[in-house]
């Protein structure tokens, strides 16, 4: 190792490609790589978040990061300033020396920065400029921010899964949900580029019924056994709610910026309701610490009832769609209601998906720079 300690520095709002690159290249030179995150509190993207992100993407054990919240201004002319930040920065390293830990000063500091060389004189470290051009990725947490769509193939799962657009398809037995669900994931995947990798995610709770009832009949030794004689306890509703969230965080890491999901834990809510008579706190837990950003929620209107041999009939369909709609409204999630023929669904989804997609993403922006001198030259603002 050339390096006993390198030291690297940024907002990673959100980390991408070149972060991870700048991170690689450092672990590869030093013995031990500190990585301190440095996020002011005006931002949207939590620090805790993005700490979790870079933990999860560099596990080398000579790699440590460091959350630190770095609420100074921006001002690179300011000595003052410049000794604020890195009072911050050198108090979030501390904290690994506050543990007992002994920690070597830090020789060499790496950066796509112009600030680079400052900072690292600030640290009696020599600088390391990685790719200041972004050549090898042309990517920037601006970029990121500005278009996560057209920067996505720089972001890792973490961020994947975090940024995507996830559109809800929930109804009733037989109003056509999972018809409706593939159909719109195949609609963007057609549209090729990006969205090539556009996902659905099935209902999680047909399959566990299945498997609930195969070993209802292999315990009772009665194949006979059908979806009346079945028990169901609360507990169960929370673990469909919570694998149906896990299968869904995984698509999302994989996918494009939309993710498709055939229900979510709001609708185990509501099945929750209709099987034991009672609201279901847990699974509503779930609902709520998974966000979603549009339910398109399916009308008996204009499909006639097919029983499977898995459904409850045709006489509960209209209460249940009933449910479904209240519960929306009093939750004011933003939803929208198909009805008629598939072809028609399909485009009524479809024009609410863009028009989500069309919204884009809001992030609170970074602190801003003061203005430099007529005479100065130097970075737009701290690495995002």
């Amino acid at each position: 190792m050339r390096h006993a300690h390198g030291l690297v520095i940024g907002k990673f709002y959100p980390p991408h490609a070149g972060h991870h690159h700048l991170i690689d290249t450092a672990a590869a030179a030093c013995a031990r790589v500190s990585v301190v995150v440095a996020a002011s509190s005006v931002e949207s993207i939590p620090l805790a978040l993005r700490t979790a992100w870079l933990r999860e993407t560099h596990r080398q054990p000579h790699v440590e990061i460091f959350p630190v919240v770095d609420d100074a201004e921006i001002d690179y002319e300011s000595d003052e300033i410049w000794s604020a930040h890195v009072a911050a920065f050198r108090a979030g390293l501390a904290m690994r020396s506050g543990l007992g830990v002994t920690v070597p000063p830090v020789d060499a500091v790496f950066s796509s920065e112009a600030y680079g060389p400052e900072l690292a004189e600030r640290f009696s470290a020599v600088h390391v400029p990685v790719d200041p051009p972004r050549g090898r990725f042309p990517v920037s947490g601006t970029a990121v921010r500005d278009d996560p769509v057209a920067n996505w193939e720089f972001l890792s799962p973490p961020v994947r899964a975090h940024l995507a657009r996830r559109v809800v398809v929930v109804g009733a037995e037989s109003t056509g949900t999972t018809t409706l669900a593939r159909a719109l994931a195949a609609h963007y995947s057609r549209r090729g580029g990006v969205w090539a990798a556009t996902r659905w995610v099935p209902e999680y709770g047909r399959t566990f019924t299945e498997e609930k009832l195969a070993a209802a009949r292999r315990a009772a030794g009665d194949p006979s056994l059908w979806l009346d004689d079945l028990t169901w306890e609360p507990a169960e509703f929370t673990e469909i709610a919570e694998r149906h969230a896990a299968l869904e965080d995984a698509a999302a890491r994989s996918g494009s910026p939309l993710l498709v999901c055939d229900t979510d834990a709001f609708a185990t809510a509501v099945w929750h309701e209709r099987y034991l008579g009672a609201p279901a706190p847990a699974v509503a837990a779930v609902h709520e610490r998974n966000p979603h950003h549009l339910w398109i929620l399916t009308s008996p209107e204009g499909v006639p009832f097919e029983q499977d041999g898995w459904r409850d009939g045709e006489s509960i369909r209209s209460w249940m769609s009933g449910r479904f709609q209240e519960g929306l409204g009093r939750r004011g999630l933003p939803h929208i209601t198909v009805t008629g023929p598939h072809e028609h669904r399909l485009a009524t989804a479809v024009a609410a998906t863009d028009a989500l997609l069309a919204r884009g993403w809001a992030f609170s922006p970074p602190p801003a720079p003061r203005p430099m001198a007529p005479s100065s030259s130097g970075p737009e603002e701290i690495p995002g």
